[in-house]
């Protein structure tokens, strides 16, 4: 079951696509027509208060927050800490293909543990409501047919939607998304399905590498350094946050000719010169 074609996400990207950077290009977001924008994850754990992390420290119009995590009860909590202060709909990362993360059965590990995955839906949609609580999630964590024999379970279960990035967790970001998968997917979907990814209705990497062919990207960009040192402690993870961005803009002409100065800068004043 496709979903309605006036949703469009703004994908979440960890250390990109956070609040600072809705923020500041919020006009950039509006522009190219996102309906909502998704949280980078936030982590579910025992004994963890959500709303201690600065993505949802306070709510946000127009946002989702994902969690990541296998504790059905942390996840509870953390459902009700963010709707005590106005977020409705929440998102639960199936997608995370970092070995480090999948590993310990969280983000695409869950796709490897059905009866934990099926109690963590069972939370979200209790807590959160029917047509409140979403998932994300890849092919599988090695095999393209993964997700695809989870559907009967995901189907059972009142979600927003489910949004589906057709690549396996082992091929990470890498090679061309198997868009044949993504169709057996849809085709045993009863809930809403979105695509992750050029073409879909959830993107991240195509828009963020966009912006750095903006002609108002460099007051953009100072802006972005501004909010970042008045939110951030010290000169380092603000260079770090920038370096992360600017990653994203290395094959611009523009931008490749100064990556190599960028990704080697060890201050502020160091950068601000890489990009003159």
């Amino acid at each position: 079951m496709a979903a309605s074609s006036f949703i469009k996400i703004l994908a979440p990207l960890r250390g990109v696509t956070i609040r600072t950077f809705r923020r500041v290009f919020a006009p950039a977001i509006a522009e190219s027509g996102f309906t909502e924008a998704i949280t980078p994850f936030v982590s579910a754990m025992p004994g963890v208060d959500p709303l201690k992390d600065r993505e949802v420290s306070g709510f946000e119009p127009g946002v989702t927050v994902q969690f990541i995590g296998k504790d059905p009860a942390a996840l509870e909590y953390c459902l009700e800490r963010i709707k005590s202060i106005g977020y409705r709909t929440a998102d639960l990362n199936c997608g995370c293909p970092f070995p480090m993360v999948r590993n310990k059965g969280r983000g695409s590990g869950l796709l490897r543990t059905p009866d934990v995955l099926g109690r963590m839906l069972e939370s979200g949609c209790r807590v959160m409501g029917p047509g409140n609580f979403s998932v994300k999630a890849r092919l599988g964590v090695e095999q393209n047919d993964e997700l695809l024999r989870l559907m009967p379970l995901l189907n059972s279960f009142p979600l927003r939607f489910l949004t589906v990035h057709p690549r396996t967790a082992k091929a990470m970001y890498e090679g061309e998304c198997d868009m044949a998968a993504f169709d057996r997917i849809r085709e045993a979907a009863t809930i809403p399905l979105i695509c992750n990814g050029p073409g879909g209705q959830m993107i991240g990497r195509p828009f963020v590498r966009s912006l750095g062919e903006r002609a108002d990207i460099m007051e953009l960009l100072a802006r972005y350094v501004e909010e970042s040192r008045a939110e951030l402690c010290g000169e380092k993870p603000v260079l770090g946050r920038l370096k992360e961005l600017l990653s994203y803009w290395r094959e611009i002409p523009y931008w490749s000719r100064r990556w190599n100065l960028v990704k080697i800068s060890r201050s502020l004043a160091e950068l601000k010169l890489a990009l003159a």
